[in-house]
């Protein structure tokens, strides 16, 4: 007798635990959620929060609200995401910027992104291309090449601001290419192609999807690709290690984070809801504009982000880049 009531304690003490570890899941949300995005709105940024909580409101009983924290370069917007409860109720679209780039060149911030933050799922990736003004003398990255050689620290490359993905593939093209080009950084990215389009800035590197419309217009000339192989949107475009540079590789991306400690069962909801958002036709016209959606597994995410980390510390260090 004893030893059948010792096993049915047994099973009650695992059917509690059960209980309690699915019990997160089942009950989440159970009030609305806030979906932190750092950039401003109709940013990509902004446009992967709005695409998230589209789908995740109608996959809830409560809505989740994008809330728009622009500042900082993304420190304002991760920092109270990642000192709020980690219960799954505040959500963060983090970025290239905020998770890899500004830790891996020694930035000051008020939390930690790797250790504070709980990754729930990579949404998007965008490919940088290198673009110029349409006036330059030159059709090709080596053309390119050639003339900075020959005119050494005399071109412009822009940048959406110290720290952007365009500042860190503009310097890894330098260190790469071996030549002499002085940095221009922007507050953002509309005042660095308008002084790219008007002549008074020589290249840069912008993101495929906001490069696209303007280089269909004329308005500047696309040279290379920052990938291994080419964007579907411009097939005839090569890739910088087409042109000889292999390393020479970059490009914006944005990902659903959580607060560390937010339990397990929340995260695999929101990473598997996540995933049908993005299977939706809001999907299809985001990469038929050059958008990637890797999504993935959280622990992708992290590996990932760890990557872009070990990267751009390397180039920090190489271009003795630091954001203190």
């Amino acid at each position: 007798m004893n030893s059948i009531r010792a096993i049915g304690y047994m099973l009650l003490v695992i059917a509690s635990v059960v209980l309690t570890n699915t019990a997160p899941a089942q009950e989440y949300p159970a009030k609305p959620v806030r979906i932190i995005v750092t950039t401003t709105p109709a940013s990509l940024g902004d446009l992967t929060g709005r695409v998230l909580a589209q789908r995740l409101s109608n996959a809830a009983k409560h809505p989740f609200v994008v809330e728009n924290r622009p500042g900082g370069g993304g420190i304002i917007g991760g920092d109270a995401v990642a000192k709020a409860a980690p219960d799954g109720y505040t959500l963060l679209i983090g970025f290239h910027g905020l998770n890899a780039i500004l830790p891996a060149l020694g930035a000051k911030m008020p939390f930690d992104p790797i250790k504070d933050l709980a990754p729930v799922i990579l949404a998007m990736t965008v490919p940088n291309v290198l673009v110029i003004n349409p006036t330059m003398p030159v059709q090709s990255i080596k053309e390119l090449v050639a003339l900075a050689k020959a005119k050494p620290g005399t071109l412009t490359f822009a940048s959406q601001g110290n720290g952007s993905s365009g500042h860190l593939a503009g310097e890894l093209f330098r260190l790469s290419a071996g030549i002499d080009i002085v940095h221009v950084p922007y507050k953002g990215p509309a005042e660095a192609v308008r002084d790219l389009m008007s002549g008074q800035i020589n290249m840069m590197f912008d993101v495929t999807a906001l490069a696209l419309p303007n280089v269909r217009a004329g308005k500047m000339r696309a040279l290379a690709v920052a990938t291994k192989v080419r964007a579907k949107v411009m097939p005839d475009l090569p890739t910088t290690a087409e042109e000889g540079l292999p390393d020479v590789e970059g490009g914006a991306w944005f990902a659903l984070y959580a607060p560390a400690g937010t339990p397990r069962p929340v995260i695999d909801w929101l990473n598997r809801e996540a995933r049908t958002a993005f299977a939706t036709e809001a999907g299809e016209r985001l990469v038929a504009q050059g958008v990637s959606l890797p999504l993935g597994s959280p622990e992708d995410l992290a590996a990932f982000a760890a990557d872009e980390f070990k990267r751009w510390s390397s180039v920090g260090r190489r271009a003795a880049i630091r954001l203190e």
